[in-house]
């Protein structure tokens, strides 16, 4: 049964000594806001996370499989579906019934887990068509600027022969890596009821998106990315499947305060900080407040 209410939700994550999402076009430095100099880490970042940890905590699970997943062929993602209800694909083209291709298009959502929550364009080659997913994530923002630093690192071994000759055996390399200091960020979702009849997303579903959130960093670790955290996840319920109040509202009932060290400062820790969460009048308005963590 798919889900038959609205969700909205505010979660948390930090980063220290670590580079939370680098910006290919600026030499993999973390991502930036020009304008406030506040850190950025995009929404195909943390989707990718969530998606990391289904494919870990799911693996082999019917229903969970991962369609954009490292190193995967798209067409051949989608020839599955034609594989499995034997039905012969046209390039480029949905076939011409159109219940063979609503059958299409339904075996990917039941089948590929990402594709049911945040959709897909399957308009490739192989045509599967394409869903609008109930679950979807804005860009994540720190809540002060950040102040990003480039460390430079040694490896003591060269790649090739010539480069060991050229430096007469020293063999080292040099680099760098970018990361910063401390940063506390904060992201919004979204979850549509509505959106979700047309894909299968489930409460099962649903609550493997909230544990995703609370765990995904943790298989995640790495040098580039330093200690990331999840810090909290406060969810918004409404009791029916349209809502029944505007999300922006709702999101300004969560509020972060600095309660250590000069605001003019870049923070040093989590504790420096102190997130607020009114929850006077919720009721009334049809809307159930969940603190998941």
């Amino acid at each position: 049964m798919t889900i038959q209410n609205r969700y909205e939700f505010v979660y948390f994550f930090d980063v220290i000594n670590g580079n939370p999402n680098g910006d290919p076009d600026a030499g993999n430095m973390p991502r930036l806001d020009p304008e406030s100099s506040k850190g950025l880490v995009t929404d195909v970042s943390l989707k990718r996370k969530i998606r990391n940890f289904i494919q870990l905590s799911q693996e082999n699970s019917p229903g969970y499989d991962i369609y954009v997943q490292e190193k995967s062929v798209l067409n051949l993602q989608n020839k599955k579906a034609y594989d499995a209800l034997e039905i012969e694909s046209e390039k480029k083209k949905m076939p011409k019934d159109q219940q063979k291709a609503r059958d299409v298009t339904n075996w990917m959502c039941k089948n590929f887990f990402d594709v049911r929550t945040f959709g897909a364009v399957m308009t490739t080659e192989v045509n599967a068509g394409q869903v609008r997913g109930p679950l979807q994530i804005a860009f994540a923002k720190s809540i002060d600027p950040i102040v990003p630093l480039e460390i430079s690192i040694t490896r003591m071994a060269v790649t090739t022969e010539k480069e060991a000759e050229n430096q007469q055996g020293d063999n080292r390399t040099m680099g760098r890596k970018h990361i910063v200091p401390y940063g506390l960020y904060r992201v919004h979702g979204f979850v549509s009821a509505k959106l979700a009849e047309k894909t299968g997303f489930s409460d099962a579903d649903l609550e493997k998106v909230w544990k995703s959130l609370e765990m995904m960093f943790e298989h995640d670790h790495s040098a580039a990315r330093g200690e990331m955290s999840a810090r909290k996840l406060i969810v918004f319920k409404h009791d029916n499947a349209l809502g029944n109040a505007p999300a922006h509202k709702l999101f300004d009932r969560v509020t972060v305060e600095r309660i250590k060290g000069d605001e003019g400062t870049p923070a040093a820790e989590f504790h420096d900080y102190a997130i607020r969460f009114n929850k006077d009048g919720l009721a009334d308005w049809g809307v159930e407040a969940i603190e998941v963590f």
